[in-house]
């Protein structure tokens, strides 16, 4: 149980004999990433731009489909639902095959695999976008900057710029 909470509760890492990361000098050393520039872990505030960016886009393209009503709760609903459906494909489409959502891509940051795998792939981009819309796992981060979200799919975010 420690592997798994070892990372933010304090005392756990120790008790399990787990490095804890007090010899890292910057975030993704360990899994052997440059420290700055391309290449290197994206830090939280580019993370959290490119998801309100493509917040904001899937809201926009279900608008042009779905006029929001803000008096009528029942087209809310609607608008709502569908405009979960849309985030939910421009995010783990672009994912699964490019690597980036359009909002990463406007940030310069990319979901990249640490198996040195070319694509995402569609279930780490299922199981991705999943996690960020139960928000607590994409909000945990550990010492080398990733997320739940990043180490269940054996992934990192790093930046392109």
């Amino acid at each position: 149980m420690a592997r798994w909470t070892g990372e933010w509760l304090p005392g756990a890492r120790e008790a399990s004999g787990v490095d804890d990361g007090q010899n890292q000098r910057w975030r993704g050393e360990r899994l052997g990433l440059p420290e700055s520039g391309p290449g290197s872990i994206a830090a939280g505030g580019r993370r959290l731009v490119g998801l309100l960016i493509d917040l904001a886009l899937a809201s926009l393209l279900t608008s042009l489909f779905i006029q929001p009503q803000f008096a009528d709760a029942a087209v809310m609903e609607s608008y709502n639902l569908w405009s979960v459906v849309v985030w939910a494909v421009i995010t783990m489409v672009p994912v699964s095959f490019f690597g980036f959502t359009p909002g990463m891509a406007v940030v310069g940051i990319r979901v990249a695999r640490l198996d040195g795998g070319s694509m995402v792939g569609l279930w780490r981009a299922v199981v991705r976008g999943a996690l960020t819309f139960v928000i607590l796992p994409a909000a945990l981060r550990n010492v080398d900057g990733r997320s739940l979200l990043d180490r269940a799919t054996g992934t990192a975010v790093l930046r392109l710029r």
